[in-house]
């Protein structure tokens, strides 16, 4: 009889900026104050990429951690993946080229992904798929974002939001059914893709003056709309994957939602009856950091010693697109 193969997360890793822009340092930049940011968001600082410091370094370096917690060797892995909506270049090569180069992998296949917050759990499920079709063995995924790079500063209904940073794991296969992956559900909605969007360069604005002037080249956002389907999808989506797996909120000890606004996150976890100890926040030190939020959020309770092995997580992510997904795995790393 021949023995299943399951896709686990065998490690964590993460890395932030050195650079923090306080909600004081915005007072100074934009009208706002502390108060109505942290009112608002829950947000108290986030983390800047030096103007030298790349999308690829900051994922490189949280790939570096991943690996070595892993505890496999570079020559490994056969696949590395990006999620990433601020490339190194527009849009080729891929980032997840540039960062393979980077850490010293050669001739493995490599590609980015583009599903702004969302990416990193649309990330665990390719990995999944990869695995478990036999096709790959051990998937080096990575969030990385230098959203500063497309942030107007001087628009306070996004230059608030935002920060830098990365976040990679390792997920490799196992016939221990006990360390697979659960259930990932990941969906999209092109309806709404107005919600969320950088409307240049690309083929509908193409890189010009008329494009810099009119500042086609940052973040736009409709906060008010994309807060109330944000808050709706992700407790349905996440009520959804609890009953389809016959659990409940109780059984979960780490829910891990994307870091976008603390009262979105509040929302969802008292529509769930989700406790304070079971919600992981780390929003008011980094802000959103798309699709490196989940996985800078993991790092955090792994390296707080919280994160235990076996424990199980419950990931539920909202972003542009609109994307949306969630993740129920246990932590199989060390």
């Amino acid at each position: 009889m021949s023995t299943s193969t399951f896709a686990a997360l065998r490690s964590i890793g993460a890395y932030a900026p050195k650079k923090v822009l306080s909600n004081k340092d915005l007072e100074a930049m934009v009208d706002t104050s502390d108060e109505w940011i942290v009112k608002r968001t829950g947000i108290s600082e986030r983390r800047i990429a030096a103007d030298n410091e790349y999308t690829s370094d900051m994922g490189a370096k949280a790939c570096e951690i991943a690996i070595t917690r892993a505890g496999i060797m570079k020559s490994e892995i056969d696949l590395v993946i990006c999620a990433t909506v601020t490339p190194d270049y527009f849009n080729m090569p891929s980032t997840a080229c540039i960062i393979s180069k980077k850490i010293g992998i050669s001739n493995v296949q490599a590609f980015d992904i583009s599903a702004a917050c969302s990416g990193f759990v649309y990330l665990l499920s390719i990995a999944k798929a990869f695995i478990e079709s036999g096709m790959k063995k051990n998937i080096l995924i990575v969030g990385a974002e230098k959203f500063s790079s497309i942030v107007d500063y001087t628009d306070r209904g996004t230059c608030i939001l935002f920060g830098d940073g990365a976040g990679a794991a390792v997920v490799s296969a196992t016939s221990n059914k006990a360390e697979a992956i659960v259930d990932i559900n990941a969906s999209a909605d092109g309806t709404y893709a107005d919600f969320l969007v950088t409307p240049g360069p690309g083929s509908v604005h193409p890189a010009t003056h008329k494009m810099i002037e009119e500042k086609l080249n940052f973040v736009q956002m409709k906060g008010n709309e994309t807060f109330k389907l944000a808050v709706k999808t992700l407790t349905q989506d996440v009520t959804e994957i609890l009953k389809k797996n016959n659990l409940k909120a109780s059984d979960i000890p780490h829910f891990v939602p994307h870091q976008a606004n603390y009262r979105i996150i509040k929302a969802v976890g008292d529509a769930l009856g989700m406790s304070k100890e079971q919600v992981v926040l780390t929003i008011q030190k980094y802000g959103n950091t798309s699709a490196a939020s989940i996985p800078m959020a993991l790092n955090d309770i792994y390296e707080s010693g919280r994160l235990k092995k076996g424990d199980m997580m419950l990931l539920d992510t909202f972003g542009g697109g609109l994307t949306w997904a969630s993740a129920l795995l246990p932590f199989a790393g060390k």
